[in-house]
Order: C-alpha cells, then sequence, then structure tokens
C-alpha cells in the first residue's frame, strides 16, 4: 500500500461517524462464551444520550421478549399520558340514611385501580370514616370495581402458580397488593412463621423443620400448598428451613380481590370499633348513594419507584389498565392499554412494529420488543420532561432495589440506573450509564435462551464496559 492509499485511508476514518461500533464488546463475548450462551441469543444497543448513531448494535433489531424491563414502556407512557402529578381515588358512599351513628343500609367502595392501596391507606380511610361518627352498618359492604375489565383472569397462566403475589390480577379495588406475607424465622430452636395481616380466615399449618447449613437458596428447601374451603384458606408450609437464615419472607395471594378487600376492611373496621351486619357483594355504585368521602394516592411519579425499583407486577399491570380507561374508554383493559400506549409512541414519532404489549409488566412469554427500540424509547425519555421522574425511578446500580447486589464496589457502583428483567429463558437490564468522564450513556442487554440466567457476568461486565469508555 502506497503512502499516498494510507493517507487517503486515515482521512476517511477520521470522516466516519463517531459511533460506529456495532461487534460485541470482546469482554461480553468472552462472558456469553465462557457460560455456553451463544451470541445469536443476544441483542446488546449501546448509544450516548446525545448521540445520533449507535455505539453497540449487536442484533439490535431482533425482537425478543425483554422480561421486566417492559415496565420501561408502560411507566414512561403513564408518565407522559396521565402526568407525574395524576391521582388514583378510592370513594365510600353509602346508600341508606344516617342516623345517630348507625347506617341502614349499605356502605358502597368505588375504585379507580389505585395499585398502591395499602393496609395502612385502608386503616386512615376507615379512621376517618368514623371520625364522621358513623359506627354501625346494618346492611352490608358493596365493592365496585367496574373500572378495569381485565381480560387475563387466570392467575395460573403464566407459570402455573396461581397464589404468588406476582402473579395477581390487576383489579380496580386492589388492596394491600391482595397479598399476605408470611415471615419465617427461628426462635428458640423452632423455625417460626407469621402472616401479615394476621387474617383470621387463614389457617396456618406449619411442619418446617430446621437444617444446618448455609441460607443459600432457602426458598427450594421450603413447600407450601393451599386449600381453599369456602370462605378460608388452609396453608400448609412443608419442608425445611436453614437455621443460619434471617428473616424471610415469601408473598401468597390466597383470595380473590373482593373477598381479600372485604376481609381487611372486616378486620380494620372492627378494631375502630365498628360493625357490619352483613357480607360483601360486588356491585355497581347506586345511582343514589351519597358520597361520604375520597382518598387520593400518591402521585404517579412517586408510585412508579415503587414499581421500576421493585419491579412490581401487579402495580405495572393496574398501570397499563388505568391508561386504558383514561384514554381509550372505560372499562380498561389490556388491548385498549395497548393501543393507547401504540397510538402515543407513533404521536413521537417513534414505530415499533415488533411491539408486543401483553400485560405491561413483563411477566408474560409473548411480549416483544427490540434493544434498538427499546433503546430508542430511553433516548427519547432522556430528553423530554420525564426524564428525572422516570430516571429517579429506576435501581441505582449496587445501591437499592434490584440492581442492590450488583457490582458493588467497582467503580460504576452509582453511577448507573438500570431497569433488569427476569424469567425463565429470559436475562435483560435496560437503563443509564454515566461514564467516567461524565457522559450518559443508554444501555440495552437482552438474552432470550435456555442459558439465560447465566448471562450475569456478561451484563456486568458491560456495563464495566460502557463506563470506561473513552
Amino acid at each position: 500500500m502506497s503512502a499516498m492509499q494510507k493517507l487517503c485511508l486515515g482521512l476517511f476514518a477520521l470522516l466516519l461517524p463517531q459511533f460506529t461500533y456495532a461487534q460485541m464488546p470482546a469482554v461480553v463475548e468472552q462472558a456469553l462464551v465462557k457460560q455456553a450462551v451463544p451470541l445469536d441469543a443476544v441483542s446488546v444497543y449501546v448509544r450516548q444520550v446525545e448521540a445520533d448513531e449507535s455505539l453497540v448494535a449487536h442484533q439490535a433489531d431482533r425482537s425478543m421478549n425483554p422480561a421486566s424491563t417492559m415496565k420501561l414502556v408502560t411507566t414512561y407512557a403513564a408518565l407522559d399520558l396521565l402526568g407525574p402529578a395524576y391521582r388514583w381515588r378510592t370513594e365510600i358512599y353509602r346508600d341508606g340514611e344516617l342516623v345517630d351513628g348507625v347506617l341502614q343500609g349499605n356502605l358502597i367502595i368505588k375504585g379507580y385501580g389505585n395499585p398502591e392501596l395499602m393496609q395502612h391507606d385502608m386503616w386512615r380511610m376507615l379512621s376517618d370514616l368514623r371520625q364522621t361518627g358513623l359506627r354501625d352498618i346494618r346492611g352490608s359492604l358493596i365493592l365496585d370495581d367496574t373500572y378495569f375489565s381485565p381480560e387475563q383472569i387466570d392467575a395460573g397462566l403464566f407459570d402455573n402458580e396461581p397464589y404468588r403475589a406476582y402473579n395477581a390480577i390487576p383489579n380496580a379495588l386492589t388492596s394491600n397488593l391482595n397479598s399476605t406475607s408470611f415471615k419465617f424465622f427461628n426462635e428458640g430452636g423452632r423455625v417460626m412463621v407469621q402472616a401479615s395481616p394476621p387474617l383470621p380466615d387463614i389457617t396456618l399449618i406449619n411442619q418446617l423443620q430446621p437444617v444446618a447449613g448455609a441460607c443459600g437458596d432457602w426458598r427450594s428447601q421450603l413447600r407450601y400448598q393451599v386449600q381453599q374451603q369456602g370462605a378460608q384458606a388452609r396453608v400448609a408450609f412443608t419442608g425445611s428451613f436453614p437455621a443460619s437464615c434471617e428473616d424471610k419472607y415469601l408473598d401468597l395471594s390466597l383470595f380473590g380481590h373482593a373477598r381479600y378487600t372485604y376481609q381487611l376492611f372486616r378486620e380494620i373496621w372492627q378494631q375502630l370499633g365498628g360493625t357490619l351486619a352483613d357480607g360483601f357483594r360486588q356491585d355497581v355504585l347506586p345511582l343514589q348513594a351519597v358520597r361520604l368521602s375520597v382518598h387520593y394516592s400518591q402521585p404517579l411519579a412517586d408510585v412508579i419507584r415503587r414499581v421500576n425499583k421493585y419491579s412490581n407486577n401487579l402495580m405495572t399491570r393496574q398501570l397499563l389498565l388505568t391508561i386504558a380507561a383514561e384514554r381509550s374508554g372505560r372499562p380498561g383493559n389490556e388491548t385498549n392499554g395497548a393501543r393507547a400506549i401504540q397510538l402515543w409512541l407513533a404521536s413521537k414519532g417513534m414505530i415499533f412494529p415488533e411491539l408486543v404489549i401483553d400485560n405491561g409488566s413483563g411477566l408474560s412469554r409473548i411480549e416483544r420488543i427490540s434493544a434498538r427500540h427499546l433503546g430508542e424509547l430511553l433516548v427519547h425519555a432522556y430528553a423530554s420532561p420525564m426524564m428525572a421522574e422516570l430516571m429517579s425511578s429506576l435501581p441505582l446500580l449496587a445501591v437499592d432495589g434490584t440492581a442492590i447486589r450488583r457490582l458493588n464496589g467497582k467503580p460504576v457502583q452509582g453511577r448507573a440506573h438500570i431497569k433488569t428483567g427476569s424469567i425463565d429463558g429470559v436475562r435483560a437490564l435496560a437503563g443509564y450509564v454515566l461514564d467516567e468522564q461524565g457522559r450518559r450513556w443508554v444501555v440495552v442487554f437482552i438474552a432470550n435462551h435456555a442459558q439465560a440466567g447465566n448471562t450475569r457476568a456478561a451484563q456486568d461486565a458491560l456495563l464495566e464496559w460502557v463506563y470506561h469508555q473513552r
């Protein structure tokens, strides 16, 4: 090659776009090869937020199952479509005369999809109701959850685990995430189990035995069986629990939303000195009902921090149905929620033909998006007024949420806001990395393969590689 040819090639190289590195970084490829994960099972997209081109785009256009990184699509859409100050409401009505603290009729609670109506919220809501003088309800508790009409009603459809709290079906009047939390701990040489809230409708059978050894994968040593007996649930725990374990928790959804809300209402109402003559039923709010109070949720911007930092599936599904009800008409369902998000994306110039939204949470076998389009969504979000709210909702690497145990003590610690995703055969992460020179990058990694669970080292290598970019 002549000197002139070398000079021309050198000049041509200088004229190339700044970001043209399309191949998988060597350290990431090595980590994948070591774990026997084929490169064609992985998509990677890396782009500086202010650049027009990507730095890495390995199989970036392939349609992939993103697991819980799909929550980025749902939460960003919710922020923009509903507004960060959006609040859900829960209304209480009476249908009957109220005289001297006695309601000669029914009490009605109408829900509008609040994803975080927790036990303490119910306590405050009913305590405020007691302050109005209401004491005795001579009728029934009526629950109106007609604001949503979810299309999927089989809680065991995803993995045949219908009682696991992460599989709970969305509902316009869900309370306490429709969940009972079982705490396991060692005391006096025995394994103890406590249920919270301690509803009398739950019969607890504890046959757990303490064993020696490290805590490790304690969950695989423990089994549970649920038997429904009318309005009661019998939960039996068998197997073993390591004596070295500190407190551990397992959340189960044992009842339908209406029955659980009724049980929680009844217990709190009785503790506050109130009475309820009859049981409950699901029905539409009567036209003649008189409103007694309204409870408002925290703002959406605060709610999505819990959604993304702890990857809460039920709350995300509530978000999707809220988008549907507010933007496509009531009652809200998954199809209308997905359609509203697709229209919103198109209005922003983001055309994602491969996008499939099932329930918006990533707890799905059919949801799809490409690494490139998920990355472009994050770039778009970074330039939007919602940037600060979305980014602050993501787990901070090695600091909190689902990323608290990732890359601890490494230079990139605390410099990446990353949403992770994990279901059988899928591992993913997506978010933002602030490199050592103070530049912000969008990073997306998605693996769809039987050995996807072995890609954590490759994901971590990618984050560190981006952090050290020159």
